[in-house]
């Protein structure tokens, strides 16, 4: 039975409006005739090996009582077209389930013992090719003809080692829902903040992808120049690299030139570029894993800073560096904020923009904070307690960004007239280690003379 309370034969198919009707003699010859394919009996998900010991994490968090923990549904971008599904980050870390075909799956943590859980997976396997079920030809949101093969039960078991059921027998079950419930996913988020060594080679992995896009970027900088939306060539470009790679990308890239820099999160990526502006690439390839990288680099597009842009540029980068020298175990999550912020400060003060470094008027030209944890999402652990996060302690084993910026926007009268219009942020990724932090993208250059001569390198390769 579904949990609509419908045999399953009879559920609802997700057909479109200009689909023909089946003859009971194509219903009778879809079902004939299909050799066995199943998965080797070796699959598992990669992440196998490390998962149980979430799980057991999260029990020990919730004794006794029921947890909920769903992937998510499907969402419809138009009529009939839905967006490209990604699971929940907390069901991929608890169960390594991934992909697209893992819509509506819900993992229940149902209380076993005095004080454990055991983990039931509740999952729409694949579709029986028997008379009478018509999904897998016939259903376009779930038919494994129209959207590809999911796992059987079986199969499901052996890919995750969680006991797995079908979804349709779920029902409503009661307990704590990460959907709904703030306390568990809060908990879920704390749980992830500290890193384990698979995960940090997920992210590496994630990383390293993102840095071969940046200079797939480069090299395509002479036709993105020529492109009366070039900075859609550039996310186009980078794009391609993150889906050959991995999932895609792990956020919206950001590829912004001239003015459009002083929008954080222009997105909208369709202005031309000029070779006197800077390019601010914000972009960072997802895994198939779902773990992402979040990079950002600002870029003379003719290949050579001018002094002004040169002049901004060196602020960011001295208060990214003090932002990173900040970076250690015990050290408090914001203090690599306020160290970026402090150099900011004196820098615009020397400017002649602010009349000293006190307060808090920097803000007005930085706009946000100087980064954020990372992991399975780019803003990763969001909903974890002030305490744990934003107020609390660094500590071994953490990924996250740091990401100052001068944002000087083109209509800024406090600004003299050569400095409005520049945006530019640097951000990197980097794991916090026993002796302090490692910078994960090192591989792109940080310094004036590092960009110029690395873009000069890639060009004339191409040339």
């Amino acid at each position: 039975m579904t949990a609509s309370g419908l045999p399953q034969s009879a559920a609802p198919l997700h057909t479109g409006s200009h689909d023909l009707p089946v003859s009971a003699e194509l219903s009778r010859f879809m079902a004939e005739s299909w050799a066995p394919s199943t998965l080797p009996d070796s699959a598992r998900v990669p992440a196998h090996a490390v998962t149980p010991a979430r799980r057991a994490r999260l029990s020990a968090r919730f004794p006794g009582e029921r947890l909920i923990v769903p992937a998510g549904e499907l969402t419809v971008r138009s009529n009939d077209c839905d967006h490209r599904f990604r699971p929940h980050s907390a069901y991929a870390w608890l169960t390594g389930l991934t992909g697209e075909d893992q819509a509506g799956g819900v993992l229940v943590m149902e209380p076993s013992g005095p004080h454990g859980h055991e983990a039931v997976l509740y999952v729409r396997p694949r579709s029986p090719r028997v008379e009478g079920d018509e999904e897998f030809y016939r259903d376009r949101r779930y038919g494994e003809f129209w959207v590809g093969r999911r796992p059987d039960l079986a199969e499901a078991e052996r890919l995750t080692g969680i006991r797995c059921a079908h979804l349709d027998t779920l029902g409503s079950p009661t307990g704590r829902s990460a959907a709904a419930d703030p306390e568990l996913a809060a908990a879920l988020s704390e749980l992830r903040l500290v890193k384990d060594a698979w995960e940090v080679e997920q992210l590496q992995l994630a990383v390293d992808h993102t840095t071969a896009g940046f200079e797939d970027v480069v090299r395509a900088l002479p036709r993105a120049l020529a492109h009366p939306r070039g900075e859609r060539w550039i996310e186009g470009v980078f794009g391609l690299r993150a889906r050959a790679e991995g999932n895609g990308t792990g956020y919206e890239t950001i590829a912004a030139s001239g003015a459009h820099a002083c929008v954080l999160h222009w997105i909208r990526n369709d202005g031309r570029l000029h070779r006197d502006d800077l390019l601010l690439l914000d972009a960072g390839v997802e895994t198939d894993s779902l773990y992402t990288a979040d990079i950002t680099r600002t870029l003379p597009l003719s290949g050579r800073f001018s002094p002004v842009q040169r002049q901004v540029y060196e602020l960011v980068l001295a208060a990214q560096d003090a932002g990173i020298a900040a970076l250690r175990p015990g050290a408090r999550f914001r203090d690599f904020h306020r160290a970026a912020m402090g150099v900011i400060s004196e820098g615009l003060a020397e400017w002649g923009v602010l009349k000293d470094a006190r307060g808090d008027l920097h803000r007005r030209y930085t706009l946000c904070g100087s980064g954020h944890m990372l992991g399975l999402d780019v803003h990763d652990c969001a909903s974890a307690r002030a305490e744990t996060y934003l107020d609390g302690v660094l500590e071994e084993g953490q990924v996250l960004t740091v990401e100052p910026g001068l944002y000087l926007q083109p209509d800024d009268e406090t600004l003299p007239a050569e400095l409005r219009g520049i945006g530019v942020r640097i951000e990197d990724d980097l794991v916090v280690t026993a002796e302090g932090a490692r910078l994960m993208s090192a591989a792109l250059p940080r310094t004036v003379a590092g960009i110029e001569e690395w873009m000069g390198t890639l060009l004339d390769a191409r040339a």
